[in-house]
């Protein structure tokens, strides 16, 4: 019998069951004319508009415009779960996080969650273990407690069942493929995800030398609507800057409302005070002495160690806030820090605005700093796109060298900067001692993007808990800006039916300094040095983490560019 979620929390009071969720979208059905439009529409996204078509098709040795024509066939011998589940899976074999088929609500508004969060460790032999590392508040047992190793899923030994899992997912490498594995395990927004086939799990675990079983149902809540997580990063002045893993985001929050609801508190406190009209006072002060203005995106505090103190900076996403604010920010909390180090941490961060990545560069430089370059691929479609006067004419600049394809037989443009070497430079080094970046295979676009930099550009060292970033290099767009970009009814972008949305990377990055010209798609950025979790920095804040980095710290200082 599977165990049912009790909590006073209204959030989990209003979930429901797997099953009570899949009878609300028993009303939903596509017409054949609205499946051929979805299925026509990704097809100009894909054959037409997707940057790193070419580079998918060479090492994957897939063909999704194939598929898609197959699809177009077929679409009137299938279920409605069956289509959608056939474009998930076109989408998902590019293996590219950006470029996405988004399902209609209440899929996109929903999160599918069990009630513990499954984290993995290292133990010193190397060898991978997965431990339950919080539980939902309110959700209690006698053994099934933080702490207790989990050995199987539902009678599947639990590093093969993770790996299942991970084959499912659209990371770009294998390290990214399995954490994001991992990470659906128990908390899957079900935008670009199809509910599991199980209504439930049953998991074993080890504990004082026992070995026992719980049987625990799939929740759905409304926990957070990919319309509010996109929005920052897609709309105004910087939509055509956005570089997120809208999935990872999506998890992130998700997280954080189930699993650390007192974060949500500090969050709203912040909001108050940076929105409340009377000056800086006391209050202010105190409060945001050891706070971020925005601690949904930044922690930090100081770090003791054998040779002194240092300092350490969480950032968790780009998306927020715009770039002046973020960057100033940034500024503020490094005055807070100790001057003899600091140690940047940007693990699990799905990206967001391109620029504020690209701008933090160089408060860690005394040199130039020199951006990551942006390409189209070329063809009518992209030339018409860059041509646009929307968004202030933002792609003028790509406009000569696709013009010039049809002469030169050019696959991609030339690659030009998100933004002038001038903003990119503009305020210079704020912080003068050394800086180590810590990354991890959740890392992934504008966060991919901002570790290219740090390394292309010599400003210290990266450790990784993984041997790779997530491998995300491109800016991606929505299909409602290329709407924008170029409407009317001759536009090769119609209205997508029936609540469905999409995605695509349009401009691929290229590195720059000594692996100039590498894309950063499918490579990312290889660590330095490697430090795989421990248990203990799984369970007590990432101790064993931080010493590893503070030593590297100290080891490279006097390096920094």
């Amino acid at each position: 019998m599977a165990l049912t979620i009790k909590s006073s929390n209204a959030l989990f009071k209003d979930s429901v069951t797997l099953a009570e969720f899949l009878e609300t979208t028993n009303q939903l059905e596509l017409s054949l004319a609205e499946r051929r439009t979805i299925i026509d529409q990704a097809l100009v996204l894909i054959d037409s508009v997707y940057v790193h078509l070419p580079l998918k098709q060479a090492m994957y040795a897939i063909n999704p415009v194939q598929k898609l024509k197959i699809l177009r066939r077929q679409m009137n011998t299938l279920t409605e779960r069956e289509f959608h589940c056939e474009m998930l899976q076109i989408f998902k074999e590019l293996r590219d996080l950006h470029t996405n088929y988004i399902l209609p609500a209440p899929y996109n508004l929903s999160t599918a969650f069990l009630p513990f969060l499954m984290e993995e460790y290292y133990d010193g032999n190397d060898q991978r273990h997965y431990i339950v590392t919080k539980l939902i508040p309110g959700f209690e047992h006698d053994t099934f407690k933080p702490g207790v190793e989990i050995t199987d899923w539902n009678g599947v030994p639990i590093d093969q069942a993770v790996a299942i899992n991970a084959d499912r997912e659209a990371g770009s490498n294998k390290a990214a493929r399995h954490v994001r594995g991992l990470d659906a395990m128990t908390v899957r927004p079900l935008a670009m995800s199809l509910p599991p086939a199980e209504h439930w799990v049953i998991v074993g675990y080890s504990s004082d030398n026992k070995d026992y079983s719980i049987q625990l149902p799939w929740q759905v809540n409304q926990i957070s609507s990919f319309h509010a997580i996109l929005a920052p990063a897609a709309t105004g002045e910087y939509a055509a800057a956005n570089g997120l893993d809208l999935n990872m985001e999506l998890t992130n929050n998700a997280r954080k409302v189930l699993f650390s609801p007192s974060a949500i508190d500090v969050s709203k406190e912040a909001a108050d005070l940076r929105s409340a009209d009377e000056p800086l006072n006391e209050k202010k002060k105190d409060f945001f002495k050891s706070r971020s203005r925005y601690p949904d995106t930044f922690q930090f505090r100081p770090v003791d160690t054998p040779h002194g103190q240092i300092g350490y900076l969480r950032i968790r996403t780009f998306s927020d806030p715009e770039p002046d604010a973020f960057v100033n920010e940034v500024i503020r909390i490094l005055k807070l820090l100790p001057e003899k180090g600091v140690i940047i941490d940007v693990r699990g961060n799905g990206g967001g605005i391109i620029m504020n990545g690209e701008r933090l560069l160089q408060l860690f430089s005394s040199n130039q700093i020199e951006a990551e370059r942006l390409h189209f691929i070329n063809n009518e479609i992209t030339l018409a796109i860059a041509n646009s006067d929307e968004l202030g004419g933002f792609a003028k600049q790509w406009v000569n060298s696709i013009d010039l394809s049809t002469i030169t037989g050019s696959i991609y443009s030339q690659g030009f900067t998100i933004e002038s070497p001038e903003l990119t430079n503009s305020i210079g080094r704020q912080y003068n001692g050394s800086a180590v970046l810590i990354t991890d295979a959740r890392c992934y676009s504008t966060t991919d993007i901002f570790a290219a930099g740090f390394q292309d550009n010599k400003i210290g060292k990266i450790l990784g808990v993984d041997d790779n970033t997530g491998a995300g290099g491109a800016n991606v767009f929505t299909h409602d800006l290329l709407r924008a970009l170029l409407p009317g009814p001759d536009s090769p972008f119609q209205e997508l039916p029936g609540g469905t949305f999409m995605r695509v990377a349009i401009r691929q990055t290229t590195r720059v300094g000594d692996k100039a010209g590498l894309p950063l798609e499918d490579l990312g950025i290889q660590p330095d040095a490697i430090h795989r979790l421990t248990r203990d920095d799984v369970l007590s804040d990432n101790r064993d983490l931080i010493s590893a980095a503070a030593a590297l710290l100290l080891q490279s200082q006097g390096d920094t560019q």
